[in-house]
């Protein structure tokens, strides 16, 4: 369904449902301790060019609130190596994607000016990338040089995806002049 297609249903206005960061749901504040309802609320989620979340059924839709990303990614399966390899990623409603040019993988700092991971996962709902997954994706990381300095990345899919600077007494301890 198009975004143009979402806005001609009828808007009951804004659902008491809540993602927060760690991908709990909550309905009217009591988190939703059943998988399989969230999993399928996961199924209708959207998002609107402004950014807005909307939970959509074929009749009608609703605005949510989401604290981050809609999802967050779990576990990481790597199969092949170097620019062969593919890393598939198991986020907390079960969906498994693979990062690749339609899954990027992306860095925004968070609010405490950390790196925050994600990818993309359909439509334009992300998952954010766990802080132990996250670990994991660095252990597999290849530092290479750019114009801007020591660059730490990774390969997936056919794709190399920067997951960030290596500041400079790091490179050099590295091996990266």
């Amino acid at each position: 369904m198009s975004n143009n297609d979402l806005n001609t249903l009828p808007s009951c206005g804004d659902f008491d449902f809540r993602i927060a960061r760690d991908g709990t749901w909550f309905y009217r504040g009591s988190p939703i301790g059943r998988k399989p309802l969230v999993r399928l609320f996961s199924t209708v989620l959207r998002r609107e060019n402004d950014g807005s979340y909307w939970l959509v059924t074929p009749v009608e839709r609703g605005r949510i609130t989401v604290d981050d990303a809609p999802f967050v990614a779990v576990e990481m399966n790597v199969t092949g190596h170097g620019r062969d390899q593919k890393l598939s990623f198991r986020t907390n409603v079960d969906d498994w994607v693979t990062a690749d040019e339609a899954h990027p993988i992306s860095l925004r700092q968070d609010e405490s000016g950390a790196p925050s991971p994600y990818i993309r996962v359909r439509g334009e709902l992300d998952a954010l990338i766990a802080r132990p997954v996250f670990y994991d994706l660095v252990d597999l990381a290849e530092t290479s040089e750019t114009a801007a300095g020591a660059e730490l990345g990774i390969w997936s899919g056919g794709r190399y995806f920067p997951l960030g600077e290596v500041p400079r007494n790091e490179a050099s301890d590295a091996g990266v002049a």
